[in-house]
C-alpha cells in the first residue's frame, strides 16, 4: 500500500515536471509535497519562466505548502521530487523541518545531461549537518528515467 501511495506521488510530480518542460519554464524537475497523505503543492522547475535561479521544483513546493499551512514549519511532511533535491533544495527541506525526502533519479544523473549540478548528495549533507531528515531515493526510478529521457528528446536544449 505504501508503494502505491509513493507512486501517486511522484507520478504528479512527474507529470507536473513534464508540463513545466514542455512550456519551456525550467527543466524536467518536479516535486509533490504531502501531509497525512493530503497534497499540499505539486510544482515544476521555472527558473526560466520567473527568471529565478532558486525557483526549483521543491523549492517553489516548500513555499506553496508554508503559504497553505501559514507556517514555516513543515514537519510530518514528505517531499517527493523526480531527481535529487540539488545542495540548496536539500538545505531548505531540513530548514523547513520536512520528515522526509523521497526521489527517484541521482544528482549525477541530470549532471551528466549539462545541468549544473554540485556533486553532494542528500546522504552526505544529511550526514555532515546531522538533519533528521529521512531520504529515500530511486522511488519510481524507472518513471523517473523516462522523464529525463523525455526532456532529451525535445528539440531545444536549455541547461543551466
Amino acid at each position: 500500500m505504501k508503494r502505491a501511495k509513493d507512486r501517486k506521488f511522484m507520478h504528479l510530480a512527474i507529470y507536473k515536471a513534464k508540463e513545466g518542460a514542455r512550456k519551456l519554464w525550467g527543466g524536467p524537475f518536479g516535486a509533490c509535497l504531502v501531509k497525512n497523505g493530503k497534497v499540499l503543492a505539486v510544482t515544476h522547475n521555472s527558473v526560466l519562466k520567473d527568471r529565478d535561479p532558486s525557483a526549483h521544483a521543491e523549492m517553489n513546493a516548500i513555499r506553496k505548502a508554508a503559504q497553505k499551512l501559514k507556517s514555516f514549519d513543515l514537519s510530518g511532511c514528505v517531499i517527493y521530487s523526480t531527481t535529487e533535491p540539488c545542495p540548496m533544495c536539500f538545505a531548505a527541506i531540513h530548514w523547513a523541518r520536512l520528515d522526509r525526502v523521497k526521489y527517484g533519479t541521482s544528482i549525477q544523473d541530470v549532471a551528466k545531461r549539462g545541468f549544473n549540478e554540485l556533486s553532494i548528495s542528500n546522504h552526505l549533507m544529511k550526514r555532515l549537518g546531522k538533519s533528521k531528515v529521512s531520504i529515500q531515493k530511486s522511488v519510481s526510478l524507472k518513471e523517473c528515467q523516462v522523464l529525463l529521457r523525455f526532456w532529451d528528446q525535445l528539440s531545444f536544449k536549455i541547461t543551466y
